[in-house]
């Protein structure tokens, strides 16, 4: 990664923030994103080599800036070597007792924000002979969970997007990797939606029992060089996946009184 040019959304906390960290050891030159600018500039200065980061603040949901957003990143530089869309924003609500605006809020957010970004700085990639694009999912992109239906629909929708969008590109030499982080210490209950799309505000797990964001990191970055195209990161609950998968109605079961925060 050393010298590459990486676009990080979400870099303001969480994975994002750790992200930023691990590509700056690595070399690569940074152009760091989120709805807080403050907290993008703290990041930066918390980087070993500040000199070669730039902030660049937007808002996933304001879906009709992302294109002239994508333009600017792209003037920093002169071009994009990988798009890590982290920025997103979970939920905390039952789907009976959801708005249908806070519903729209985090496909806007999730989906639809990655979306228009990915396509913006695509044509900038294929100019230069290849790119990556990496999307920051969820275990809950491949099972739904209580609390979480419009947050996992929106993470679902990522894989059927992006898994036709590889297809679409693969001989334009763009690579596309679906990250999925199980249960990661970070702050990302803190902010999750309710139902009428205020702030949850609550830490509902306790962060010991979680993978940390370094080594989420260090993982997705793993995978990132290895090309791989779909990826599972945390502890025990990345064997959901299986279960899902050889076993659905075990885990349906299981998913019905367990408490999963």
């Amino acid at each position: 990664m050393k010298n590459k040019v990486i676009w990080i959304t979400g870099a303001s906390s969480g994975i994002g923030e750790a992200l930023a960290y691990a590509c700056d050891n690595a070399g690569a030159k940074l152009i760091l994103s989120s709805r807080n600018r403050d907290e993008l500039y703290r990041v930066k200065s918390a980087c070993k080599s500040p000199v070669n980061i730039h902030i660049l603040s937007l808002d996933l949901e304001k879906t009709d800036s992302l294109a002239d957003k994508a333009e600017e990143a792209i003037r920093i530089y002169g071009h994009i070597d990988m798009l890590i869309n982290c920025g997103g924003i979970s939920q905390r609500s039952l789907a009976l007792e959801t708005t249908l605006q806070t519903e729209q809020r985090l496909m806007n957010v999730n989906f639809w924000g990655t979306v228009v970004l990915s396509k913006a700085v695509l044509p900038n990639m294929i100019a230069q002979g290849g790119g990556k694009i990496v999307c920051i999912s969820s275990l809950v992109g491949k099972f739904g969970t209580r609390f979480r239906s419009s947050y996992a629909a929106s993470k679902h929708a990522l894989h059927g997007y992006f898994d036709s969008l590889r297809s679409e590109v693969y001989d334009k030499n763009i690579q596309i990797t679906l990250v999925c982080p199980g249960f990661i210490k970070t702050n990302v209950t803190l902010n999750a939606l309710t139902a009428e799309g205020s702030a949850y505000g609550i830490m509902d797990h306790d962060p010991d029992d979680r993978m940390s964001a370094d080594e989420c990191a260090k993982q997705i970055l793993q995978a990132i060089k290895a090309n791989k195209e779909e990826v599972y990161i945390g502890g025990k609950e990345v064997k959901a996946i299986w279960l899902k998968r050889f076993f659905p109605l075990r885990l349906s079961k299981y998913l019905r009184t367990a408490k999963v925060t």
